[in-house]
């Protein structure tokens, strides 16, 4: 099952179909044109079912096998949204629309998934039924969560599911996996430091919140490296530090404090939540201060089923030849996370070759890697559904 030589066909107008979502990139669950073209397409490929407006702009193609007397049904699953970046590339194809960015590859991987359906529905070679899943709002909007709530999983028999992501500084067609966590939680904070504001030259007379806030930041970088096991991987990191005023010889009366928090198991998740609260608590307490913690646990740990790790890597294996089944665990989080706790399934990476890093205004996705996770997509639907 290597790369399939109608991908290798089907290249320049899976390019093409790329470059027009990279040309008018759209946010979070405000799709309408991305998510319209992808209907579209899935409908010109004939696929047996398409629905559009779940989770506001997420779009289902349901295609058949030639037979089904497996009853299985797998779902794939790539997300669509943009995000908020001045391009930087100078491409001919650069975004339309200022300060909107494909700088994440959801471009490509749109295009690949659609490049999947098209053969899947050509072909039919497999036996149960084939999922296609585009979800939007992936980049800060949980459009996942908002999938798996609408119950697209329920709505469509579906029993197994697998993501992919590219990965930038990783040989081009070459693939990673790993299973267990394969990508952190992510939560987010937001802590306001109150004392007593006043002059700078009598902070006698004051709580000076800039020094309070101060060590709440260095005592919070005490949870990882002193409160939890250093075998377990944990990020907290601030990364807003706002006082009210920007005055030279002002003390503020409140200071704003922003970041987030990575794990990659749930208890450590748990404890790591607790402990910043009672040091962000004790130590205001300490100085006479106050604080307000606002505390939001966002993306879940994304957790690859080891069986369906096994499958993934399989197909991978047969499509490139190079799989890093050793590949650390990333820190950054993924909502593909809640469709893998609503169903078992696997995430992999895809390498994107030497191109600008993901999230930068230079990034690009390269339209090379489009033949390996097309077949990548549609080689788990007929190795795990062979034809009867």
């Amino acid at each position: 099952m290597p790369v399939k030589n109608r991908f290798a066909e089907l290249l320049p107008e899976i390019t093409e179909w790329r470059r027009d979502f990279h040309e008018n990139p759209e946010l979070l669950f405000d799709l309408p044109r991305t998510s319209a073209k992808v209907a579209a397409l899935l409908r010109d490929f004939g696929c047996d079912e398409v629905v559009e407006g779940i989770a506001k702009t997420g779009v289902v193609g349901v295609i058949r096998g030639k037979t089904d007397t497996s009853g299985r049904v797998i779902g794939l699953r790539a997300d669509m949204d943009a995000l908020p970046i001045y391009e930087a590339t100078g491409l001919d194809y650069a975004s339309k629309t200022p300060g909107k960015m494909h700088a994440c590859g959801h471009d490509g991987h749109t295009a690949m998934l659609l490049g999947a359906a098209k053969y899947l529905a050509e072909t039919r070679n497999f036996d149960g039924t084939a999922v296609v899943l585009f979800q939007p709002a992936e980049e800060g909007g949980g459009g996942g969560r908002v999938m798996v709530d609408e119950g697209v999983m329920e709505r469509f028999g579906i029993q197994e599911v697998y993501g992919m992501h590219n990965t930038p500084g990783v040989p081009l067609g070459t693939f990673a996996i790993r299973p267990g966590p394969i990508m952190a939680a992510a939560d987010q904070f937001e802590v306001v430091v109150t004392g007593q504001g006043g002059h700078a030259a009598k902070p006698h007379e004051g709580i000076d919140t800039t020094l309070v806030a101060s060590h709440i930041v260095v005592a919070l970088q005490q949870i990882s490296s002193r409160n939890v096991d250093p075998l377990k991987q944990v990020v907290v990191s601030v990364c807003t530090f706002r006082t009210e005023s920007e005055a030279h010889n002002v003390i503020p009366q409140t200071v704003l404090l922003r970041g987030t928090v990575r794990t990659l198991e749930p208890e450590v998740r748990d404890y790591v939540e607790g402990r910043f609260k009672a040091v962000v608590d004790g130590i205001a307490a300490a100085h006479g201060a106050s604080a307000q913690i606002k505390y939001e646990r966002g993306y879940p740990v994304t957790m690859n089923a080891p069986e369906n790790t096994d499958y993934a890597v399989a197909v991978a294996e047969a499509v490139s030849g190079s799989v890093d089944t050793t590949v650390a665990p990333l820190m950054g989080g993924e909502d593909f996370s809640y469709m893998l706790n609503a169903r078992p399934g696997a995430y992999i990476f895809l390498g994107n070759g030497d191109t600008a890093a993901l999230h930068h205004p230079a990034y690009n996705f390269d339209d090379n890697a489009i033949p390996f996770g097309s077949s990548w997509y549609a080689g788990m639907i007929e190795s795990r559904m062979p034809a009867a």
